[in-house]
């Protein structure tokens, strides 16, 4: 289970949060070619926080998310959603390689709105959804350009968008930004925060980055070496909307310190 915040020695979380949980993980377990990567992983996630995952490489990161996502089969255990399963919930997914992940025969509006065929939508319901979503979050490209038309960034805010227009209760961010040229990543950050604002979407991003894992979020997994378990779990009680200004904020530059140790204390084992 989560490690408490009082037991870590950190603040503890705004009242305003959530306190049940939205993502129960009990008993996870999961090998490649012998290899065991998580052996009776227990987590619990509280609904509408923004959590970030970060530890040494080969941990398990991406791994963990793809099986909370139900992308990759467990061996053994369980990840419920307020009791329900995967299968039984709207979930949105945001790939590290936005390239990839658009379909480069349609527009970015139809790519947007291509996840809403399967929820049974008619053309106009469809449209309808899209241009809310558009409105909501304020976006100002041309939607009409095909992805080779437009920036990395561009294609990747598309991707993000077709992500939370179907409403998803929970949100997946596999390293959205390590792509992206430096400039990119802080407006994407930017934007990323926005939307987590406007929205309170329960959302879990996969990081490379320590900064950016602390900056964008309300807690940050910290895991420890394979086998994996959790190292410490940090609430950032940092108040939103953050800005470049929070990187000097002195709780900032605690919590990056506290998860800079934990995390070199773990790649030193």
């Amino acid at each position: 289970m989560a490690l408490p915040a009082s037991s870590m020695n950190i603040a503890a979380p705004l009242p305003a949060r959530s306190q049940r949980p939205h993502v129960t993980i009990q008993g996870l377990c999961k090998r490649f070619d012998g290899n065991t990567i998580y052996d009776d992983f227990n987590l619990e996630l509280r609904r509408g926080e923004f959590i970030s995952i970060f530890g040494p490489n080969g941990c398990g990161k991406s791994t963990l998310l793809n099986l909370i996502a139900g992308l990759l089969p467990r061996d053994g255990g369980s990840v419920l959603f307020d009791g329900a399963t995967i299968d039984e919930i709207k979930f949105g997914y945001v790939f590290q390689n936005y390239r990839d992940a658009l379909f480069p025969w349609l527009s970015a509006r139809d790519n947007i709105a291509y996840p809403l065929r399967f929820m049974g939508l008619s053309k106009i319901q469809r449209k309808e959804k899209v241009d809310a979503v558009i409105e909501r979050f304020a976006i100002r490209i041309d939607l009409n350009k095909y992805p080779y038309q437009m920036s990395g960034g561009q294609q990747q805010l598309v991707s993000i968008l077709r992500a939370l227009v179907v409403e998803p209760e929970i949100l997946f961010l596999d390293e959205p930004f390590s792509a992206l040229d430096y400039e990119m990543t802080l407006f994407m950050r930017d934007q990323m925060q926005r939307m987590f604002e406007q929205t309170r979407t329960t959302t879990l991003i996969v990081s490379h980055d320590l900064e950016e894992a602390v900056y964008l979020a309300d807690c940050v997994l910290l895991l420890t070496r394979a086998p994996t378990q959790v190292a410490d779990f940090t609430v950032v009680d940092v108040a939103r909307p953050r800005s470049f200004k929070t990187l000097g904020d002195p709780e900032f530059v605690r919590v990056k310190t506290h998860c800079l140790e934990v995390f070199t204390r773990e790649v030193r084992k």
